[in-house]
């Protein structure tokens, strides 16, 4: 099938999921959500041709990483299902009301933005992920993922539409663009007529070309250039397990920390006991003069690493003379993701909330948080790094758009 044809089926869905309740929603999720969990034989088995080809095409190991699915992450994207269904419906809110002195009523609501075409890459996760949340928010979708995934696409989405059309809703509420060639992403950028909202979710080159390149509206989600600022008051020992956490919990996903600074009045202490804490993990740290002369076995960094997100582990060492300094370097350097402040010093904790440009800024935290389940959302669509109609992590509110309901009984102007 190609992709003008997935878009025509999407946009004939439009007019069934604009008269769907929400129990009629949640009852759906719900059904995919069981058969995700019953058919993880089949997913896993689809996933491990996924991973051979991974590992023949060189991968590495952040990607595969990203790319594995086993029993214990399939439970997790069906719980993360049924928090999307467990969510308030965000379809049909009233945000706005007016009377005017003729009788004439009006409202401003809450409406699906239509259908919605996802280019992502090799996060099979993302695939129940992003329909879950199109479905909640009243959306059909399309979805477009990486080579890399594909076997293990395909089988999560015949699963997803098996289980919506024995919820009675149409297959095509949820599709796949199973042709994985560049040419179908760069069709789905041109289809105006079919799709409403565009969103990459993805690597850097990824969503540079989609933003670039697209006629239809982007959301960019964007990469993850996470920094931690190690304040001059800040608790050293905190600090450490902090980075740790946010450094090597996960170095595949995109709210890692990739980026420490330091304040030059604390380095000598804090850097080495960081440092022993990543060397747990043989973390290579790449630092400034100052960084190499506090420790043994810091590589010289380049001004690029500041810029890196490297998705491995590695992480860059900067250091500053004051909060206002560690801000300029963060807003320079940053994707727009998340950041961090260690400190005691409530002063300099405010001025970093209120200076720092980025979706997601953290005060004695881990960058690891910024994530729609954390935050309360149920799963997410991905990371809004942009500022217009969302940002940050994004759930249902963000898939909506809003239109005005006039009511009269004759009115005329």
């Amino acid at each position: 099938m190609t992709v003008q044809e997935l878009g025509q089926r999407a946009k004939k869905t439009q007019v069934f999921l604009s008269q769907v309740s929400t129990e009629d929603k949640n009852r759906a999720l719900i059904s995919i959500a069981d058969a995700l969990e019953n058919n993880k034989e089949a997913i896993i088995k689809a996933n491990d041709i996924d991973i051979e080809n991974g590992k023949t095409a060189g991968l590495g190991d952040g990607l595969l990483d990203r790319l594995m699915l086993d029993s214990e992450r399939i439970d997790g994207i069906a719980s993360g299902v049924r928090e999307v269904a467990a969510l308030e419906d965000a379809c049909g809110k009233v945000v706005y009301e007016y009377e005017k002195d003729n009788g004439l009523k009006i409202q401003k609501i809450t409406v699906p933005i239509g259908v919605i075409g996802i280019i992502y890459e090799a996060r099979p996760n993302v695939t129940a992920d992003a329909a879950a949340l199109c479905l909640k928010s009243g959306n059909s979708v399309i979805l477009r993922g990486g080579k890399e995934a594909i076997n293990s696409n395909k089988a999560i989405v015949k699963i997803m539409q098996d289980a919506l059309e024995s919820a009675g809703f149409p297959r095509d509420v949820v599709q796949l663009v199973e042709d994985t060639d560049r040419s179908s992403a760069t069709e789905m950028m041109k289809m105006t007529d079919y799709l409403d909202c565009l969103i990459p979710r993805g690597g850097k080159g990824l969503i540079k070309s989609v933003v670039e390149n697209s006629t239809v509206p982007v959301i960019e989600t964007g990469s993850g250039n996470c920094h931690i600022y190690v304040d001059k008051t800040a608790d050293i020992d905190m600090a450490a397990e902090i980075i740790f956490n946010a450094k090597t919990q996960r170095i595949s996903v995109c709210n890692a920390c990739e980026s420490l600074v330091i304040h030059k009045d604390i380095i000598a202490a804090a850097l080495p006991a960081i440092k022993v804490r990543l060397d747990e993990m043989n973390v290579q740290v790449r630092g400034d003069e100052c960084a190499q002369q506090v420790c043994d076995d810091i590589y010289p960094a380049t001004e690029e690493d500041f810029y890196t997100e490297y998705l491995d582990y590695i992480i860059s060492v900067k250091t500053v003379d004051s909060v206002e300094e560690a801000i300029d370097h963060i807003n320079e350097h940053s994707t727009g993701h998340s950041e961090a402040i260690i400190t005691n010093d409530d002063a300099a904790a405010k001025l970093f909330m209120q200076c720092i440009d980025s979706s997601s800024v953290y005060v004695n935290a881990s960058t690891r948080f910024t994530d729609g389940g954390e935050f309360g959302l149920g799963a997410e669509i991905g990371i809004s790094t942009q500022k217009l109609h969302a940002r940050g992590p994004m759930g249902i509110d963000g898939l909506t758009s809003t239109k005005y309901l006039i009511f009269g009984n004759g009115q005329v102007r």
